[in-house]
C-alpha cells in the first residue's frame, strides 16, 4: 500500500528547526535516543542515483581468526568524532579492534586491539559498536580528554585515547576494567563464562557508563547466567551500580511477584541490543529481553517483570523511573531486540516526548517519555494458556489498540503458500499437523507455527524517526518458525554446547532445568521456499502521531536464494536497520540479496539501488568532510542468513566530485 504524504508549513519549520541542532554522527544512533535521522541533505531525491563509492575499508581480521571466521558478523555502525576530537570515523570489529578513519578517505588513522580470551568452543562474534565521552574536567590537550568506551567479547570495558587509540591509564585497571568477577558474583553464577559477551555499544549519560550484554545460555539453562545492567563511572571505571531484570531484591516492588525459587535461579532478562539515553532527564532506557529459559517457563511463574520491558532507570542510582512490559510470561523468545526510540511527537499542536519501542511481535508500543504511560491505548486480551505440562502461562496479554500491527501475526492452514500446488500442499500440510493460530499460541510437544518468528517482526536493526513527518521506519522479516518441545529423554541430555544450538538451522537441544529440549527450524517448503506467503520482508513506515501506517513496501529480492538468480521483490532475510535523512531518504542494506538502497521517505518508493562486496547486515550512517556528504556501511555477511560468505567490507559512498 502505497500512500504519498507532503509536510505542512508548520511541519517543514519543525524539520528546518531540527536542521540547525547537529550534524554530527556522534552517537551509534545518531543520538542519545537513536532516532537516526540526519539533517544532511547534500544528497536528496534529485541526485541519489549518481551516488558512487568514495572509498572502501577492510579490517583484515578474517585470516588471523580462521577457525573463527564463519561466526564473524561485521554489524557496525561507525561514529564520527567532532572537530577537538580529531574527527575521525571509528568503528569496532567482530574481534574488538576498534579502528579510527579518515573520513574522507577511509585511511586508518589509529586501531587498539585487545588480545581477547575467547571460548574454546565458538559462538557468535559481532561488535555494534563504540560510545565517545568527553571528560569535561581535563585540561586542553590531555591525554583521554575525550575518549572511545566499548565492551569486548571476554567481559571487559576498555577505554582509549579517541586521537591516539592508546588505553586511558586512569580508567580501572590501565585503561581496562574487567568485569568477570562482578558476573560470577551474580545470582544466578553460570560455570561458563562464554554465557555472557559485550557487543552493543554502552550508553554515557552524565560521566555514567551503562552497559548490557548478551547471554547466550538462554536457550540452553533454566538457570542461565544474570542479566544485569552496569553502570560505571566514564573518568575512573569505579563501578557504581547494577540493575538485574529480576528482582531479586526484596525491597523491590516487583520482587513480590515472583516466587523465591525462580528469583534465586532465573537468569536472562537482559538487554542484548542497543541502550537510549535522555541526559536531561538523566534517564537510560533499557529494552529487556525473556527470562531464562526460552520457550519453556515452568520454572519461572508468572508474569516475570522487568522482563520483555521498557525500563526507565535513573543514570546516577539505577532506581527505576518507571516501566513498562510488552509481554507477560515470554515463551516464545520475542525479546526487546531494538533500541527504544527517544522522539518528540507532534499532536495536536503539541510537542510530546515519547518513546517508541519496536517489538518482535511486530507491534508498536508508543509511551510517554515521563512516566511509561501509552500514548495509544494498549487492552489486555484474553490468550491460550494450554501449555506444556508444567507451564504456567498468563491468562492476558497486551495488545496496542494503535498503530496497526506491522504484519499479519498468527497462522491458519489456508495461509499456506509455495512456488507449485505440491509444495504449497506440503505446508498447509505442517501447518495443520502442528499447532497453530493467532500470536501467542503456545509452545507444544507437537510443535507449533510461530508466525512472526523469534526474527522479527521488526529485530535488532530498528528504526529511524523523521521528525518533521512523525514517521518512524522499519523493517520486517515475515518468515515463520516451526517448533517443538519435546522431552528430554528423546535426545542425549549430556550434549555439549553448540554454537548454533538454539538457532533455526541448529540440532535440537536441551533446556537444562527443565524436562525438554528444543527443536526448530525456518518454516520452509520441501524445495525451501517460505510457507508463508511474500513479500518475506518489508519496509513500513509508521505515523507515531496519528497511529497509522504511511507506507509498506517490500525489501529485498531473493536473487541470491533461488537456484535461478531472478531478482524478484518477494523480500528476504534480513538484519541491520535504517537511516533517515533530511533530503528525504531512507537508507537501508539489511537483505540478503547484498544490496544498499534508497527509498523515497514520502512514498516508500526505491529510487535507488547497488551492489554491495557482501550482504550489508547492519545500519548505514552519514556524515559530512571535505565539503562531500558520505553514507557508509559494513558489509560482512550474517552467519545464519550468509553461511559460508562472511567478509569485511566498509564501503563509503558520495556523489562524483565536479
Amino acid at each position: 500500500m502505497i500512500k504519498k504524504r507532503t509536510l505542512t508549513p508548520i511541519l517543514l519549520l519543525i524539520l528546518s528547526a531540527s536542521i540547525v541542532q547537529s550534524e554530527d554522527w556522534t552517537y551509534y544512533g545518531f543520538d542519545q535516543g537513536g532516532t537516526r535521522f540526519s539533517p544532511l541533505q547534500q544528497i536528496d531525491r534529485s541526485n541519489v542515483t549518481n551516488l558512487e563509492v568514495a572509498w572502501t575499508h577492510r579490517y583484515g581480521d578474517l585470516p588471523r581468526y580462521a577457525d573463527r571466521s564463519q561466526f564473524a558478523g561485521y554489524h557496525t555502525t561507525p561514529i564520527l568524532l567532532p572537530a577537538a576530537a580529531g574527527r575521525s570515523l571509528v568503528l569496532c570489529t567482530p574481534f574488538s579492534r576498534v579502528i579510527a578513519l579518515d573520513p574522507a578517505t577511509g585511511k586508518e588513522r589509529w586501531n587498539h586491539a585487545p588480545e581477547l580470551d575467547l571460548p574454546e568452543i565458538p559462538t557468535r562474534l559481532k561488535c555494534l559498536g563504540v560510545a565517545y565521552w568527553q571528560d569535561s574536567q581535563a585540561t586542553q590537550g590531555q591525554s583521554c580528554a575525550h575518549r572511545i568506551i566499548f565492551g569486548t567479547h571476554d567481559r571487559r570495558i576498555i577505554a582509549v585515547d579517541a586521537t591516539t587509540g592508546t588505553l586511558c591509564p586512569g580508567f580501572g585497571d590501565s585503561g581496562q576494567v574487567d568485569v568477570n568477577p562482578l558476573i560470577a558474583a551474580a545470582t544466578p553464577a553460570h560455570p561458563d563464562p562464554a554465557g555472557t559477551t559485550f557487543s552493543a555499544p554502552p550508553v554515557i549519560v552524565n560521566g555514567v557508563v551503562v552497559i548490557g550484554n548478551i547471554n547466550n545460555m538462554k536457550n540452553q539453562f533454566a538457570n542461565a547466567p544474570s542479566g544485569a545492567i552496569r553502570a560505571f563511572d566514564a573518568r575512573s571505571g569505579k563501578f557504581l551500580w547494577s540493575f538485574d531484570p529480576v528482582p531479586r531484591n526484596a525491597d523491590d516492588p516487583q520482587a513480590k511477584n515472583w516466587t523465591p525459587g525462580a528469583l534465586a535461579t532465573t537468569g536472562g532478562g537482559n538487554a542484548w541490543t542497543v541502550l537510549s539515553a535522555d541526559e536531561e532527564r538523566d534517564l537510560v532506557f533499557i529494552p529487556t529481553s525473556s527470562a531464562s529459559p526460552n520457550f519453556f517457563g515452568g520454572t519461572r511463574p508468572g508474569d516475570n517483570r522487568y522482563a520483555n520491558s521498557v525500563v526507565a532507570l535513573q543514570a546516577a542510582t539505577g532506581e527505576v523511573a518507571w516501566h513498562f512490559q510488552h509481554i507477560h510470561h515470554d515463551v516464545w523468545d520475542w525479546d526487546t531486540p531494538a533500541a527504544p526510540m527517544l522522539v518528540d511527537i507532534t499532536r495536536d499542536g503539541q510537542t510530546i516526548p515519547a518513546v517508541v519501542q519496536l517489538t518482535k511481535q511486530g507491534y508498536v508500543f508508543v509511551l510517554h517519555r515521563d512516566t511509561g504511560v501509552p500514548l495509544f491505548e494498549v487492552v489486555e486480551r484474553p490468550v491460550p494458556t494450554d501449555g506444556v505440562p508444567g507451564e504456567v502461562l498468563s491468562p492476558t496479554q497486551p495488545f496496542p489498540v494503535k498503530p496497526p500491527a506491522l504484519m499479519k501475526t498468527g497462522i491458519e492452514p489456508e495461509d499456506a503458500w509455495g512456488l507449485t500446488f505440491w509444495d504449497r500442499g506440503k505446508c498447509r500440510e505442517q501447518i495443520e499437523t502442528a499447532r497453530h493460530g493467532d500470536i501467542f499460541t503456545p509452545p507444544s510437544t507437537k510443535g507449533w507455527i510461530m508466525y512472526p518468528s523469534t526474527a522479527g517482526g521488526p529485530n535488532w536493526g530498528g528504526g529511524a524517526f523523521d521528525p518533521g513527518r512523525n514517521l518512524v521506519v522499519t523493517n520486517v522479516s515475515k518468515v515463520g518458525l516451526w517448533l517443538r518441545l519435546l522431552p528430554q529423554t528423546e535426545i542425549d541430555p549430556t550434549a555439549p554446547f553448540d554454537a548454533a544450538a538454539g538457532a533455526p538451522m541448529g540440532p535440537p537441544a536441551p533446556i537444562r532445568g527443565t524436562d525438554y529440549a528444543l527443536e526448530q527450524r525456518i518454516f520452509l517448503s520441501p524445495i525451501y521456499n517460505p510457507c508463508t506467503p511474500p513479500p518475506w520482508s518489508s519496509l513500513v513506515a509508521v505515523d507515531v502521531a496519528e497511529g497509522s501506517i504511511a507506507w509498506d513496501v517490500p525489501l529485498g529480492t531473493i536473487e541470491k536464494l533461488s537456484p535461478v538468480p531472478i531478482p524478484l521483490k518477494w523480500g528476504s532475510p534480513n538484519a541491520g536497520g535504517p537511516i533517515i535523512t533530511a533530503g528525504g531518504l531512507v537508507f537501508i542494506g539489511a537483505t540478503a540479496d547484498h544490496k544498499f538502497r534508497a527509498f523515497d521517505i514520502d512514498s516508500g518508493d526505491e529510487i535507488w539501488v547497488t551492489e554491495t562486496p557482501s550482504a550489508s547486515h547492519s545500519t548505514p550512517m552519514t556524515y559530512t568532510a571535505d565539503g562531500r556528504q558520505f553514507v557508509v556501511i559494513a558489509s560482512g555477511g550474517h552467519m545464519f542468513i550468509n553461511p559460508g560468505a562472511i567478509d569485511d567490507w566498509l564501503v563509503a559512498y558520495a556523489l562524483p566530485i565536479d
